[in-house]
């Protein structure tokens, strides 16, 4: 932890907001100064990279429109995001023009992460904010997400942007001081200070809800959001924001999750962890064995079945015979096109198709296989 250099820190709702909806400035210049401090005076090349995955738009918005509360329906939630975001980065800005740094906003949806050219953008714009010494502010972009191709909660974003940007710490703030194993409420429940897999959260009872109720996350998401991130080679922090200085610091505070697997440079714990799949394709034992324990892409020939309304370039789930789930990929080929392709070779439908079938239905680099 004190040897991490780029770190993403995110922040949520309930720790910028009032529980009736509005930025809680205090709170907002409160967290600006823990991770300026971090990062070190402007010019200086000895502090650290912080990317900060900020929640709390759709909050900021409520109060400003006259919202008592968080809407249900997805329209009424864009609205709010949209007044909200520019409320959120504005606080943003003038809070961190008092330590003279910038930041930049940058607004997501999974849309543009799963796929290559959006990825690879992505990458860049981060990477060239923190060259400039700027910080960047990562959100989820509410305002356009729909509910096929949205996040669902910042928690997870964040372990993807840990992801994206190669961090060496991924921070989580939370209204709670770390996980624990019940109620933190309940008298007799303990914290867990250290996580080294999924064994030792064996029979631990973790929670939903936030205190402050205008957020979408709870523990249950910023302890998924850790398994990913670990499983990427990143270590991660579960600590509450009045804490931050500590977990920025290096010291003890909190709940530590080791890594669990080895860091890796694609974009496919993206279409894995932030796609939702548009249809799917039920492959013969062939194609299962093909995908699952080779290295080649998904032909025609191997597919028996297609579902869904789908296009091309977007995620379907690749399923065994018996249903069971066992890839997910981009599609080169829109759903309607491929019930003439079942079963087929590429050098057969090249002949009779036009040479421009002679193709995968999902590529390699845009494939993964899931986990069981």
């Amino acid at each position: 932890m004190t040897g991490a250099r780029r770190i993403v820190v995110k922040v949520g709702s309930s720790s910028l907001t009032t529980a009736s909806g509005g930025l809680d400035a205090d709170r907002v210049d409160a967290l600006v100064d823990v991770l300026a401090r971090a990062v070190g005076p402007a010019g200086g090349t000895d502090g650290k990279e912080i990317v900060l995955v900020s929640s709390g738009a759709i909050a900021a918005g409520l109060a400003p429109l006259g919202l008592t509360r968080r809407p249900r329906d997805l329209a009424r939630q864009q609205a709010a995001a949209s007044v909200g975001q520019g409320l959120l980065v504005a606080r943003y800005t003038a809070s961190f023009a008092r330590y003279g740094r910038r930041v930049g906003q940058v607004l997501l949806t999974s849309d543009d992460t799963s796929r290559r050219a959006h990825y690879r953008n992505a990458c860049r714009t981060l990477d060239q904010l923190l060259a400039m010494g700027a910080v960047p502010v990562v959100n989820e972009n509410d305002t356009v997400a729909t509910d096929e191709i949205r996040f669902g909660d910042n928690d997870r974003l964040a372990a993807l942007v840990a992801h994206l940007v190669r961090a060496d710490l991924l921070v989580l703030l939370s209204d709670v001081d770390g996980l624990y194993d019940g109620d933190p409420s309940t008298p007799g429940t303990s914290r867990i200070a250290r996580v080294r897999g999924p064994q030792d959260l064996q029979g631990v009872s973790i929670g939903s809800a936030g205190k402050a109720g205008v957020g979408t996350g709870g523990m249950v998401t910023k302890v998924e959001a850790a398994r990913i991130a670990a499983a990427a080679g990143i270590p991660v922090v579960l600590t509450s924001a009045s804490r931050a200085a500590d977990a920025l610091a290096g010291r003890e505070t909190g709940t530590y999750f080791h890594r669990t697997g080895r860091r890796s440079a694609d974009r496919l714990l993206w279409l894995a962890h932030a796609s939702t799949p548009r249809g799917a394709l039920t492959l013969d034992e062939g194609a299962v064995r093909a995908v699952v324990e080779g290295t080649g892409s998904l032909l025609p020939a191997g597919i028996a079945a297609v579902e869904g309304e789908f296009s091309a370039g977007d995620p379907v789930e690749l399923r065994d015979p018996a249903g069971r789930a066992v890839a997910r990929g981009l599609v080169t080929y829109d759903a309607g096109e491929i019930p003439q392709l079942l079963g087929r070779s590429t050098r057969d439908l090249a002949r009779d198709l036009g040479p421009g079938y002679e193709r995968e239905v999902v590529h390699r680099d845009d494939l993964v296989v899931l986990p069981h």
